[in-house]
């Protein structure tokens, strides 16, 4: 079964459709730094080695510690860098969403300063915000788009009726909903995603190994292949949709180098059948 190897964000922006999630860079409860920042510059700069040059992070892990990671080791001509705004933290790990216009506007600059960047190539907004209306939100980073500093808008954690809301709002160049082979509760919104030709960003891509009840046909299938269960996880996620770009997270290289072999696996259309394509 084909499938293009690439995406283009917001029509323009090319990337390889495995990318890299930094949230797990930071420390212990992603909150500060971690113990080994200069293990944390190799698994970003091993990952561009390997062809990846789509990283996602937002101003919330560490808080701040995920983004400065990542502007201390790449050059902004390296890849492209998603962050998002919207969730504040607290030293218990609570994740607060908090859509108000103004932080919004204070955090991008903040984003702007750590990624040691211009403008910010895919700005998200985190999580809508019960206390602050959605178009508000939206609103802002249209204007931050406007206004120069960010590249493209996308979405996170929203609903099929949020995208449609926020589209007539702004242009939105991509989605990140939680989705894997065994969490697939917003496969609406990844066929709306396809309908609109809207990247679809899986978070949690791989269930932290937890792959659900298939676990066995998992196992068949990656013995054809000499992988494991979360490489065919990846590899199906990959070949599920076209417009799916998994961003599997690791503080690991080994860990890294075995996520981005997934991308050279290719299921045939009977495995994509009994995985439940």
């Amino acid at each position: 079964m084909a499938t293009p190897d690439t995406f283009d964000i917001g029509g323009e922006l090319t990337v390889n459709r495995l990318g890299f999630g930094a949230m797990r860079l930071c420390g212990e409860g992603i909150i500060g730094p971690p113990d080994d920042e200069a293990n944390a510059h190799e698994v970003l700069q091993r990952a561009v080695d390997l062809g990846v040059d789509f990283i996602d992070t937002a101003d919330s892990y560490g808080p701040g510690v995920s983004e400065r990671l990542i502007g201390e080791a790449l050059d902004p001509e390296d890849a492209v860098v998603a962050t998002k705004a919207g969730l504040l933290r607290n030293r218990s790990g609570e994740w607060l969403p908090h859509g108000d216009p103004d932080y919004i506007r204070n955090q991008v600059l903040c984003s702007l300063d750590r990624l040691r960047t211009d403008s910010i190539d895919l700005y998200q907004f985190h999580r809508p915000d019960p206390d602050t209306p959605f178009a508000d939100s939206v609103n802002t980073f249209a204007e931050l788009q406007d206004d120069g500093l960010v590249d493209h808008v996308g979405l996170s954690n929203v609903s099929v009726e949020q995208l449609d809301e926020a589209r007539e709002l702004v242009d939105v160049a991509t989605v990140q909903n939680r989705y894997n082979f065994a969490h697939r509760d917003d496969e609406d919104v990844l066929q709306a995603c396809e309908d609109y030709d809207v990247g679809f960003i899986p978070w949690y891509p791989i269930g932290a190994g937890d792959l659900g009840e298939k676990g066995e046909v998992l196992d068949s299938v990656a013995a054809n292949h000499d992988a494991s269960r979360m490489q065919i996880g990846l590899a199906w996620l990959l070949q599920h949709s076209p417009v799916t770009l998994p961003i599997p997270g690791t503080s690991s290289v080994e860990h890294l180098e075995e996520n981005v072999a997934a991308r050279d696996i290719e299921l045939t259309d009977e495995e994509m059948r009994r995985l439940g394509a």
